[in-house]
This record gives C-alpha cells, sequence and structure tokens, in this order.
C-alpha cells in the first residue's frame, strides 16, 4: 500500500509540475510543486539504484547512482553554457563538489551514525579517493595561480583549460580502469557488499529500466525548477554565485541525498561513501572537463579558472572530507563536523 501511495503521488508531483511549467503557473508555485517533485523522483531513483547495487555489488551500485545522478547536472550545465553562462556553471560545480562531499556525505554519516555507533568501509579505497581529490584540487587550483601571469593571453588560459580538461578526462577514466578491473578485489568491500539476507524490490531487468526513467525524470524535472530560480532569486533577494553553489546542486543532487543516506541507515556506509564521494570525483574529474569540451564545440571555450571563493570552497570540503573518511571508518560525529562546515560556507556565500 506504501509503494502504491509513493507511485501515485511520483506521477501526481511530476505531471503537476509539468503543467505548471508549460502553462507558466506563477515561478514561486512551480519552484514549490518542481522541489516537491524532486523529492519524490530522488526517492524513486534511490530505491532503483538500490535494487540494480544488489545485483552488481555496491561499488558499481554507487558508481551507477553517481553518473546517473550527475546527469541532471550535466545536462543543465549545457544548457547555461549554450546561453553562455560560465560563472553559473562553476557555481553550480562548486555546488555539487561540496554539496556532495559536506551535505551528502555528512548526512549519511550522521544518520548511519546514529543507527550504528561505528560503521566501517575499506580502507585502501578511502585512501585512493582522499588523493584523487587532491588531484581534482589541484587540477582546478593550478590554472586559477597560472593565469594571473601577465604573460597569459586568452588563447593561453584557453589552451591551458584544454590541456588540464584532457589531462582530468583521461585520469578518470584510468581510475575507473584500476578500481573496476586491475584492482577490482583490493577496493572491494565484502562487508557492505553483502545483502543482509535482503531480496530487491524489482528484477535485474526492471532495476535497470526504473534508474534510466529516474534519471530521466530527474533531468526534466531538475530542468524545469532551474527555470524558475531567476525570478525565485529576485523575489528572495538571493545572488547568483549562491543560486548556483546552493539551491541548484542541492536540487542536482537531490537523488545523492535520498540514495546514499538509505544506504548508510542500511549499514551500508560502502556504498553511500561511494555515491558521495564519488560523484564529487566524477563532477571535478569528468563533469567539469567534459564541459569545457562541449564549450570549445559551442565555438566560445570556458576555461577553467575558478574564483578565489570557489576555489577556497573546494579546499576546505576536500580537506575535512578527507580528515573523516581516510581511516574507513565513521560515526555520527563526523557526520556533524562535515555540516558544520556546509552551513559555514553556506552563510559565507549567501552574504557574498
Amino acid at each position: 500500500m506504501n509503494q502504491k501511495l509513493f507511485f501515485s503521488g511520483l506521477i501526481t508531483m511530476f505531471l503537476l509540475s509539468a503543467i505548471g511549467h508549460f502553462a507558466h503557473w506563477n515561478n514561486t508555485l512551480q519552484f514549490i510543486i518542481s522541489a516537491i517533485a524532486i523529492i519524490f523522483v530522488a526517492g524513486f531513483l534511490g530505491k532503483a539504484t538500490e535494487s540494480v547495487a544488489h545485483y552488481a555489488g555496491q561499488r558499481l551500485g554507487g558508481f551507477l547512482n553517481a553518473t546517473f545522478g550527475n546527469a541532471a547536472e550535466l545536462i543543465i550545465a549545457i544548457f547555461l553554457i549554450k546561453e553562455q553562462q560560465f560563472a553559473m556553471v562553476k557555481a553550480s560545480l562548486t555546488g555539487a563538489i561540496i554539496g556532495n562531499l559536506l551535505l551528502v556525505l555528512g548526512l549519511s554519516i550522521l544518520l548511519g551514525g546514529l543507527k550504528y555507533k561505528e560503521q566501517r568501509f575499506n580502507n585502501r579505497l578511502a585512501d585512493h579517493n582522499s588523493t584523487l581529490m587532491v588531484m581534482a584540487v589541484i587540477g582546478l587550483f593550478v590554472p586559477a595561480v597560472f593565469v594571473v601571469s601577465e604573460k597569459f593571453t586568452i588563447e593561453k588560459d584557453q589552451f591551458l583549460s584544454l590541456a588540464v580538461a584532457g589531462i582530468l578526462i583521461v585520469s578518470y577514466i584510468l581510475w575507473l580502469l584500476f578500481s573496476m578491473v586491475t584492482h577490482k578485489d583490493m577496493l572491494s568491500d565484502e562487508v557492505m557488499n553483502a545483502d543482509h539476507g535482503e531480496e530487491p524490490a524489482w528484477s535485474k531487468g526492471k532495476s535497470i529500466l526504473f534508474l534510466v526513467l529516474a534519471t530521466v525524470m530527474v533531468a526534466f524535472v531538475s530542468e524545469w525548477l532551474v527555470h524558475t530560480l531567476d525570478a525565485f532569486s529576485e523575489q528572495f533577494g538571493l545572488s547568483e554565485l549562491f543560486i548556483g553553489a546552493f539551491v541548484i546542486a542541492i536540487v542536482g543532487n537531490a537523488a545523492e541525498h535520498s540514495a546514499a543516506v538509505i544506504l548508510a541507515m542500511k549499514n551500508k556506509i560502502g556504498a553511500a561513501v561511494e555515491i558521495a564521494i564519488g560523484s564529487s570525483l566524477q563532477i571535478a574529474l569528468f563533469v567539469a572537463p567534459v564541459l569545457i569540451l562541449v564549450s570549445a564545440m559551442f565555438g566560445n571555450t570556458m576555461d577553467i579558472v575558478f574564483t578565489p571563493i570557489e576555489l577556497t570552497a573546494i579546499g576546505v570540503s576536500v580537506f575535512i572530507a578527507k580528515s573523516v573518511s581516510r581511516d574507513g571508518q565513521t560515526n555520527w560525529y563526523e557526520g556533524v563536523l562535515l555540516l558544520m562546515v556546509y552551513v559555514i560556507l553556506g552563510i559565507a556565500f549567501y552574504l557574498v
């Protein structure tokens, strides 16, 4: 019965969000309806991911969730790039990275830790994730430092951005090869891969179908919500930086929020960490570089130079997330620390 009610709410809110968008309802009303729809769609995606993870294993399941969850952000960013709103794109990428590392991971560790005194996952995987996060910061930090040189022309700036983008993409692809193929056994998490006697919600084929369907629904609802943001930000006096880094990022990360928290509360913290940190790594090492290449295809290359504020936020997030996850074990207080840093950054971004 609960499942029937959930799917009824999912279909109803999705249709209302669509009608509100195409019928041009009041922007605030559209925002509220789409935000509620996102919650339902994220829940659907989380359940589909959990079911797929039962068949594919928690690591692959977490990777699939991060990939499908980031699909919406990638689609939204491409639309923004076509309109040459590069500042908004970079702000949303920043928000996606810090949102996953602080909000998603923090909530997962907190709520999972309240149920289980201590949760563990593969510490070798934690070490590699930490190193990759530092690599991502280097890839974003170096261009910002060197482009201030007087010798750097616009052409050199664009070349450096394209070169760094290509290197980051290759690094990410090689990481997938390393973690999913050559060193798969070393990085596996037997405890978290156990199904604990649970049965999957759907068959393998239906789980994959629902995962794709949920991702498409997330993309549509996210786009409809983004179209209301300009009017919404004007009405409530929110800056473009805050909208991009927090509002759009929270909407885009809704799928990861739901899935990671659900898995953590089932003592599958390894999968939750894979979703949260894996999604941030995918944004920094793959999505952002791909957007640089896409902008070049549109004829106006977006550079990979982030503002000092954005780099500070990313650097701080990586530092605290690395400190929390490096030992392969978590407790509820570490989740609180991550959330406190997110609140600090949120206040700072709001006041800019």
